[in-house]
């Protein structure tokens, strides 16, 4: 037998105390270390779960919103006319009775021209409302970013490129071009031909 064998049962317990104190110890500082260590783990996955919920939350309402932007963006094509319609609607009124008066037959043309008159000073007050405003060229220069030349025509009493005829006005919406005047333009004369 070893002498360790032979010692007494106290004496081994007393000799062997530290060594299990310490084996104890470190086990308990273990589970410690190990009952931190998972707290943390249930706090990271808590708040990584609580993160991954945001996004959703979030990624969720960015597409609520655009598709909330896509519907406005479609109506507002959709119905940008709206205010102009209601506008132009009397306009549209006020020549039906117009026409309604020349089918009377003791029908005053004078108070005919005075109606067809206030009808277009409506039409031309709700277009300058909407930002339309005319291009009536006449004897100003030739601007091909405004006119359209529709011919040229010889004459000696205005300058050269002068617009002498509008055949039909042009019209701008806020200052960019909707439809161009159509014009004829003057050129320089020609000298007579030889004979």
């Amino acid at each position: 037998m070893s002498k360790k064998e032979n010692k007494p049962v106290d004496e081994v317990t007393k000799a062997d105390a530290p060594e299990a104190e310490a084996e104890e110890t470190a086990e308990a500082e273990v589970n410690q270390e190990h009952v931190e260590l998972t707290g943390m783990l249930e706090d990271a996955r808590n708040k990584a779960d609580e993160h991954w919920n945001q996004i959703l939350r979030l990624q969720a309402e960015l597409e609520n919103l655009q598709k909330r932007s896509e519907r406005e963006l479609a109506n507002a094509h959709k119905f940008a006319l709206d205010r102009f319609s209601q506008d132009l609607l009397p306009v549209r009124d006020s020549l039906e009775m117009g026409l309604s008066a020349f089918t009377e037959s003791n029908a005053d043309t004078e108070k005919l021209r005075e109606g067809v008159d206030l009808t277009l000073q409506m039409l031309v007050g709700v277009m300058e409302k909407f930002g339309i405003s005319e291009v009536n060229p006449q004897d100003e220069p030739f601007n091909p970013d405004l006119h359209q030349a529709m011919s040229m025509q010889d004459r000696e009493d205005v300058a050269p490129n002068t617009v002498v005829t509008v055949v039909q006005k042009g019209y701008l919406l806020h200052d960019r071009l909707i439809r161009p005047a159509l014009v004829i333009v003057s050129s320089a004369a020609q000298a007579q031909e030889r004979t």
